[in-house]
């Protein structure tokens, strides 16, 4: 089978097109679930497929966008994600002909806290779910696409990471003020999610291909994998009650050197594009090559902000505060449970200068796996820069990281033996940034 990822040395690797708009196309009715076409009419899904396969995709997506129990609900059909799943990867691999198939997963339908009901390890299970019937049945890759919050690509990134061995791709959805609806922009995206073992980061859907240009460039400043870029085609509009995309085909096509030129080496089509439009883009990109790239800085990041640290930037302030050493009445607000105090003091130090907040809940009696996951929860929505966990207890610590949005510094680990075996596979797993203490197994250095 076709490795698309020792590929991107040599070529550029084309994905397909549209699922939902091809399968309007060939009768799906508005307010049918176009997932149990899978079910009803595999041989509709099977003849999009294969269309696709015949225009030049090296890779084809299964039609399980919405197959998550949650959007499969509202068809009475939440109790089917296993077979709806396994029978749209069934269907995906007998037309692919060797070519990889990738999972296809798009949003729960519903919003992780604060800005929602949904919480983190809910929406952890939803995308498990999906993972492991997709695993058995065969698929190669997991494509997480269309996200708008980055806590909850998060979560599905770490369900398929967790649950699977398939390679992890994700694509985030920007606006035309370049920015997702949670107000994440492209640079803080791959600053945050690269990290979490991902094999390719991108861009798809909103746009058409030339606004999609300056998401790329931006993201290649800081990219250390492959980025994929799927646009529609053109930007939707409503024409006698339906959503129709006006980018024709030559035209969408057009874009695409520039689109590998500006860091994409995964290209493919989003709403809106057929067939027609992958052979043309395929043709396109035939005799490009990715460009490759290796980025070196260290960064840190909130869900909106991203704090770059090193010799080329300024000093960066931590605010060190939010500890209850030497505090009496943070202690007992802590001890009580109640985190309000940890949040004034977060306000009232971003006003100050900090650039950085140092979270710590480190007091005698505290549960602090369950304190510090709920303090970083609240602090994180009322600031927007970045966090430094600092804690010894290291549950507690991946707890905390596990939730949060963005990229956060552990604070900290030393030379020990102990503490390296400790901390280390959680900056690794989370891709966490991490203070070095210079004091080993023997000691602070005498040199």
């Amino acid at each position: 089978m076709l490795d698309i990822f020792k590929e991107l040395s040599n070529r550029v690797i084309v994905f397909d097109g549209a699922m939902g708009t091809q399968l309007q196309e060939r009768g799906l009715k508005s307010g049918e679930c176009p997932e149990y076409m899978n079910i009803t009419h595999p041989e509709v899904v099977f003849d999009i497929h294969r269309s696709y396969i015949e225009a030049g995709a090296d890779v084809i997506e299964t039609n399980t966008f919405g197959a998550n129990r949650i959007k499969l609900a509202k068809y009475g059909l939440e109790n089917e994600v296993f077979n709806i799943v396994t029978q749209a990867v069934k269907i995906a691999k007998e037309a692919s002909k060797d070519k990889p198939v990738a999972l296809s997963i798009g949003p729960i339908g519903e919003l992780l806290t604060p800005y929602g009901d949904m919480t983190f390890d809910e929406a952890y299970d939803v995308f498990k779910e999906v993972v492991i019937a997709a695993e058995r049945a065969g698929a190669d890759i997991v494509l997480i696409e269309t996200m708008s919050d980055m806590l909850e690509a998060k979560a599905a990134i770490l369900a398929a990471k967790e649950n699977s061995n398939m390679k992890v791709i994700c694509t985030m959805t920007f606006q035309e003020d370049g920015r997702t609806l949670m107000g994440s922009d492209p640079i803080t995206v791959v600053v945050s999610l690269q990290g979490l073992g991902l094999d390719a980061i991108g861009v798809n859907c909103s746009t058409g291909p030339d606004k999609m240009v300056s998401v790329v460039e931006k993201m290649s400043q800081v990219s250390r994998i492959p980025i994929i870029a799927q646009p529609n085609a053109g930007m939707p509009v409503i024409r006698d009650g339906k959503t129709v995309y006006d980018l024709k085909p030559e035209e969408f096509a057009s874009f695409f050197p520039l689109l590998v030129e500006k860091g994409a080496s995964i290209v493919g089509g989003c709403c809106g594009t057929t067939p027609h439009y992958i052979k043309l883009v395929k043709k396109a990109v035939k005799d490009l090559k990715p460009k490759v790239k290796v980025n070196k800085f260290t960064a840190v990041a909130s869900n909106t902000k991203t704090v770059f640290i090193g010799e080329n930037y300024p000093l960066r302030v931590i605010g060190e505060r939010i500890n209850p050493t030497g505090k009496k009445k943070l202690s007992e607000a802590f001890l009580a449970g109640n985190v309000s105090l940890a949040v004034e003091e977060a306000i009232k130090q971003q006003k100050c200068g900090a650039e950085i907040l140092d979270v710590n809940v480190g007091v005698p009696g505290v549960n602090e796996e369950e304190l510090l996951p709920k303090v970083v929860s609240e602090i994180q929505n009322v600031v927007d820069i970045p966090l430094q966990i600092d804690s010894t207890n290291i549950k507690a610590v991946e707890k905390a990281i596990r939730i949060l949005r963005g990229r956060p510094i552990i604070n900290s680990v030393s030379a020990k033996e102990e503490s390296l075996k400790e901390v280390l596979p959680i900056v690794k797993k989370y891709g966490a940034c991490v203070v070095g203490l210079t004091v080993g197994d023997k000691g602070l250095p005498k040199d």
